[in-house]
């Protein structure tokens, strides 16, 4: 797995849903120099995981906001399956009522860009090339700076859910950092100087 920490985050332009609006051309780059930017992959849209983080970031994106941060999502479906999921009521498994976008991979470049893209192309024996596992994202997470650097990657499997608190909390251990210069102790908290 590639390691993006200390390195300009991987450019991209793609299309993105965004509060139940399709948005050609979407990129990472219209924060740059305004905001602080949580760049999180997840497998796929109608599924059982992934609307509980969605809507989970979604709940607390007012904390994000405050803090000048922009929240994208991204998966491996195609723009059509992201506004169709943001229509279906959140009762019925949807994602209803979400608001930050949501970049749509189908080409599944980006994925393999930022390096959470599952499986790998092999040959089998008569030497054509195949694909091995599933090529959808794991759960990756991108904390990214003003200056398009990723300050911090988190990437889990498939199954393993993320804590939102603790992205808040990367995202409250940098900008402590970039405002006063100190480093972050371990489980360093808003509310803790660090020594």
């Amino acid at each position: 797995m590639a390691v993006l920490v200390g390195k300009r985050a991987p450019s991209f332009k793609a299309n993105a849903v965004i509060n139940g609006k399709t948005e050609e051309d979407f990129s990472l780059d219209r924060y740059l120099g305004k905001k602080h930017v949580l760049f999180f992959f997840y497998p796929s849209d109608f599924s059982r995981v992934c609307p509980t983080e969605i809507l989970s970031f979604q709940n607390r994106l007012a904390e994000f906001e405050q803090r000048h941060v922009a929240v994208v999502g991204c998966s491996t479906d195609s723009h059509y399956t992201h506004l169709a999921w943001q229509e279906q009521p959140r009762e019925k498994g949807g994602i209803a009522g979400v608001t930050y976008p949501l970049v749509a991979d189908a080409a599944k470049t980006i994925s393999a860009n930022y390096d959470v893209l599952g499986g790998h192309y092999d040959y089998n024996e008569i030497g054509e090339m195949t694909y091995t596992g599933s090529p959808s994202a794991y759960r990756g997470l991108f904390l990214i700076d003003r200056d398009g650097i990723v300050r911090h990657q988190l990437v889990n499997d498939r199954p393993l859910g993320r804590s939102i608190a603790e992205a808040l909390r990367m995202v409250d251990e940098l900008q402590f950092f970039e405002k006063n210069g100190e480093a972050c102790p371990a489980d360093w908290a808003p509310d803790v100087q660090a020594s």
